[in-house]
Order: structure tokens, then sequence, then C-alpha cells
């Protein structure tokens, strides 16, 4: 699916986010809410509640009766009541009456009605409060979010003219040279120019150590310089960049919404006009039954009942969260493109991984050298000599060996096609390839090279066999650790598939003790196994590839997890889950964060349903008061959303 681009001009971390729902209850940002101006209208109110209540208990000033005693109270309900009757009326207005605006509104108007003043005026006044702690609890809960969005560099040091300029970071075009000052944030996504650099990417991983690079290695938008004055190539587009994806990615994983929170919305929908009915009938229907009939009696149940139904803290809290969670696992360099795939992560029970770059660190390293009649430094300046003609990977592996004097150099380098190299070095001819090169020159290989399973690379000098050179991928360091842990979490279905030979793909199964493991395959192969388990409808599937070669089979699970998919295009299409970094053992922590907030959203359903049913029989029996009501309504409210905020002091190891 193909994703709109954000404009980074229009991303603002302050009042203009705001959060809605869909009674068009809105939470207005932090910048708001911290201002005293804002509370304004709740201590007026509180002030002329408390004084009103102290003169009625009192009765400190006897004319405190009549219009007087009323016209107080409604002065100390408009600041807190008009805005919430205003929205109410302004919904009825677009055909939406069953709003809470509309339920507070015709309660607490009902309570002046019956004389009770001050309780009309305590409930609007208590909604009022709750919705000031809700809208802090929102702002926290945004608090990862608008990091990220400050994360956002404001300029650029671009080189133009001989000379550097500082620049809006979105008007510098690809291949121009940056410059980067120590605790300056990099603009642009790119390629180091200078030798080295270490950096602080925390706000795109979530990782809190520097990381030190080379020389041509690429570097992120978004990364913070920490030691010395570093230059960079820039290869992407502001609006292209790393940090553009990721804050697209964040500011939008909310609109896909889980099956739970769909539900609630829905059911809010349909619950809120049946209560009101049933007010109606609690008010009117006791007539026909009861002797000693009191519409006034009646009529109190009936509003009491109204602002107990009200389904503030489900409509609020379960949103609220699914946005912890998603906020959660920004904040540990895990983004989740829906609070969807939150709950779909919590019903995997299945994990298929590929081996390259999602296990193993996808760069060949040297394992293991074995000579016949040379030196290993000897040695190694002949095979280096030759391989220095080839940018195959094994040959870049190979030339990072380090060796003492002077360097060999390589004449009439020819390559034979699917064997290898032939030269001549110091006088002498090489051959270096597999094991078909040596038996078409007749020269005989040693047996122990065949119980071998990694790359290997086989040199011959003069015609004699000279020794080889083992070429293998590293297990990333936490990749057993990363088996063990999702075995403790429930999942025990593993499975390995990998383009790699079957026989490579086998032995670092055998490592990480996987039990079934496929090499050898092609993308369509990963992609029909993966579609054989889909056919189990208990099998629920998530794969975790690099994202490029893997992305059929990602987009084919259920769900689809993209390793490194921070400089990957496919990746941040493709999969419903990245993780930013390289390390494996984030899906661990993103099941963890996963199962913690659907714990949280249902904790808050049934302690929302459990209050609110207790409450609302309370009150059609006359049992409880306009205080209880408050309590089942903004308490219960303000009682899930703090369960919700958990989520932002939780730790997952």
């Amino acid at each position: 699916m193909k994703k709109k681009k954000v404009n980074l001009r229009d991303l603002k971390p302050d009042s203009e986010t705001q959060h809605s729902h869909y009674d068009g209850h809105n939470h207005s940002n932090p910048k708001s809410g911290s201002n005293l101006k804002t509370y304004l209208p709740a201590i007026f109110s509180f002030v002329m509640l408390i004084v009103g209540i102290a003169v009625d208990y009192f009765e400190a000033f006897p004319h405190f009766s009549g219009w007087i005693r009323v016209l107080w109270y409604i002065v100390a309900y408009i600041p807190v009541g008009f805005p919430v009757v205003k929205e109410g009326w302004e919904s009825i207005k677009k055909g939406d009456f069953f709003t809470e605006f509309f339920l507070m509104s015709i309660a607490t108007i009902g309570a002046f009605i019956i004389s009770e003043y001050p309780e009309g005026v305590a409930v609007m006044l208590f909604y009022a409060v709750g919705e000031l702690f809700q809208n802090a609890a929102v702002n926290r809960a945004k608090g990862n979010i608008k990091a990220l969005l400050d994360v956002r560099p404001k300029e650029a040091n671009v080189f133009r003219d001989d000379d550097y300029k500082n620049v809006s970071p979105e008007d510098v075009n690809i291949g121009e040279k940056i410059q980067i000052r120590v605790g300056e944030k990099i603009p642009l996504d790119g390629v180091l120019l200078s030798e080295k650099a270490s950096l602080n990417t925390a706000a795109l991983t979530g990782e809190s150590k520097p990381d030190s690079i080379q020389k041509e290695a690429k570097v992120y938008a978004g990364s913070i310089n920490l030691e010395s004055v570093i230059e960079v190539e820039v290869t992407n587009k502001f609006e292209d960049s790393s940090i553009a994806r990721i804050l697209d990615l964040v500011q939008n994983a909310t609109a896909r919404k889980s099956k739970t929170e769909l539900f609630i919305r829905q059911f809010a929908r349909v619950y809120t006009p049946i209560v009101v009915f049933l007010a109606i009938g609690v008010t009117f229907i006791p007539y026909f039954f009861v002797d000693d009939y009191m519409f006034r009696d009646w009529l109190y149940r009936a509003l009491i009942f109204l602002v107990i139904s009200c389904p503030c803290a489900l409509v609020i809290s379960i949103p609220l969260g699914y946005f912890g969670g998603l906020g959660a696992a920004s904040k540990n360099g895990i983004l989740f493109k829906g609070a969807s795939f939150l709950d779909a992560m919590t019903k995997i029970n299945t994990l298929v991984m590929d081996k390259t770059g999602t296990v193993t660190k996808g760069v060949f390293k040297i394992k293991d050298i074995k000579t016949i009649g040379l030196e290993e430094f000897e040695f190694m300046k002949y095979l280096m000599a030759m391989e220095e003609q080839s940018t195959h990977p094994i040959a870049k592996a190979i030339m990072e060996y380090k060796e003492n004097g002077e360097d060999y150099e390589a004449h009439d380098v020819s390559e034979i096609a699917g064997k290898g190299l032939k030269g001549i070095v110091n006088g002498k001819i090489v051959l270096v390839g597999n094991k078909a090169l040596m038996i078409a020159n007749n020269i005989d290989v040693p047996t122990e090279t065949e119980s071998i399973v990694e790359s290997i690379v086989l040199v011959a000098i003069d015609n004699k066999f000279a020794g080889y050179v083992v070429i293998a991928d590293e297990l990333k360091d936490d990749a057993k650790e990363t088996i063990v842990n999702l075995q403790k979490v429930g999942i025990k279905n593993i499975m390995m598939l990998s383009g790699d030979k079957d026989s490579i793909t086998q032995q670092v199964a055998k490592e990480l003790n996987i039990k079934n493991a496929k090499g050898g395959l092609l993308p369509e192969d990963k992609l029909n196994e993966v579609e054989i388990l889909k056919k189990n409808p208990e099998n629920k599937v998530a794969f975790i590839g690099d994202g490029i070669n893997d992305a059929p089979v990602l987009a084919a699970s259920n769900v689809g997890i993209a390793m490194g998919g921070l400089g990957s295009d496919v990746a941040i299409e493709t999969a419903d889950v990245i993780i930013q970094t390289d390390q494996p053992s984030k899906v661990v922590r993103a099941i963890k964060i996963s199962r913690s907030t659907r714990k949280i959203v249902w904790q808050n359903i049934i302690l929302a349903f459990g209050v609110k049913v207790i409450v609302l029989i309370l009150g059609a029996g006359g049992l409880a008061t306009m205080w209880e009501a408050v309590f089942a309504d903004v308490g219960v409210a303000l009682l899930a959303i703090l369960n919700a905020v958990r989520l932002q002091r939780m730790s997952w190891r």
C-alpha cells in the first residue's frame, strides 16, 4: 500500500496536534494544557461552588436564597458548563445527538430544573477537571512522538561557492556536501566523507550507546555528532530521509485502529442512545407501577443514570492504551504501523526468519586460514594480491586481513567463469577459487576441505596446493539469546528460511537450536513455505527479514517484521513492524510490549463496564446520588487513563 509522503513543514510538535474521538471530543496539546489560563475556569467554578455550599450549610447569609442563590450557582456553572453545552449543540447541528456533551448537558441542566444546583455545578466541574487530567495523560502518551518531532534538524551547513552556508535542509540537493559540528544533528541522510565519526542515534534506534563509524559509511538524519567536525555527502532529499519516514510512520500509526478499539467506538454509538431512552423510561414508566410516584425523584434517578452512562472511560482510555503502546515501542526502537499490529503481534505463535542480515550480520569475515609450506602472512600476500582485482564480498573480507611488510602485485589476472582467478604474483602462477578450478588444473585438494560447509577459497601456487581460507557470516551478538527468549514468551514454532546454501543454513540453525530450517530457497520458495504454514488456521505467522528480497513474504505473513529497516524503502513500505536496529532481540521486546498493551486495554474495559453496571443499577434503584454518578463517569475514566499511562513507565528486558 502506497504511503502518503509527509511534508515536514506541516508537522508541528505543539498545540496544533490534537487527539479526537468519535464524538468530537478533543484533547488539546500540552502547551495549551500547561497554561494557567486553561485551569482558570475550573478554579473559578470550584471557588464559587465551595463558597455556595458553605453558605448553604452554615446559613451565614439569610438572603442567600431564591433568585440570588440560583444566580450564584449559574455563575459557578457557566465557566465549566458553557463549553460543554456549546459542543453538545454543535454536535446536534451536525446530526450527532448522542454525544457525552449532550448527556452531560441534559444531566446538569436537569439538576438545575429540580433545584439540585450544587450537584449540577459539581458534576460539570468534576467533568471539566477530568478533561484536564485526560489532556495531561494524552500529552504524556505523545511524549515519545513529540521527542521525535523535536529531533527534526532545523538547518544544514552546506558547501556552496567555496564556503559553508546555513540553509533549510529541504533546500539541499543530492550530492552536495554538508558539515556537521560537534553536538549538531545530521540534517540529511548521506555518506560519511570524514575518516571517522561517533554518533548518537538514540532518536532513530532507541539505543543510547554511541555508534562509531568509518569513512564511506551511511549516516542518517536525526543522528547527533558527538566528537569532531565531520563532512557528509547527501544521498537523499529531506522528505525522503530516514527521520522523515519515521515521523510519517509514527504520525500515521494511530490511523490504523485495532479491532478492539473499533468495536468499542461502534459499541459506544449504539450504547449511548439506548441509555438515553432507558433514562426516559426510568423517568416515566414507574408512573404506571408505583403508587407514590413522584416525578422529581424519578427524574433525579434518570439524570444520575445519564451521568453514569457516559462512555468516556471506554472511548478515551482504550485508544490511549494503544497510543501508549505505540509510543513505548517507538521509544524502544520499534515502529508499529498501527494499533492493529499491536493486537496481531499478541496472537503470533509461529515465527519464520531469514538468516542473512537477520540472525547473522550479513558481512563476510575470515574464520580460518590453513597454509601448506608457507607462513600465514606470506600466503595471504599472494592471495590478497589476486583478490585486490575483485569486488566480490568474499574478496572484500580477505582484503581486511592485516599483514606486515611490502604488498605483492598481481599481473595478467584473468577470471575463469564459475571457478575463480588465475594470475602471476611475484613471478609465480597463482590460482584462487573453488575446487572445480583446482581439478581443472590437476591440483590435489586435501579431503578435509570437503567437510567445510562455509565459503572456502582454495589457493595454488606454481601448480601446488598452498592452502585455503574459510569465509563465514557471523552470528549477531544477541541471536542465541533471542531464540531462547522467544521460546520463553511462548513462541515454540521457530523456522529459518534462507537463500544461502542449505548446509550453511543447517549449521547456523544448529548453533541457534532451531529445529526447522531450509536453505537454498528463492524468494518465491520462502513465500510458498509461509503459505503452507498459513493453511493451518491455528498458525499465526510472523516473518522477520531484511525487507528487500523478503518483501513478498513480509507482505504475505500475518505480521511482517523488517530488520534494520532504517535505510530500506522496501522495508518501510512492506513491513508491518520495523526494528530500527539490527537486533533480533527487539522482536521479543515487541511481543512483550504488545501483550502489555492488550492486557492494560482489557483491564480498562473490565473496569469501566464493571463499575458502570453496578452504579447504573444503584442509580436506577435510587441508591446512588450524583456523587456516585460522577465517580462512575469521570472517576473511572481517570483510573483507566492512569492505568494506560503505566505503559510509559514499563521496562521490557
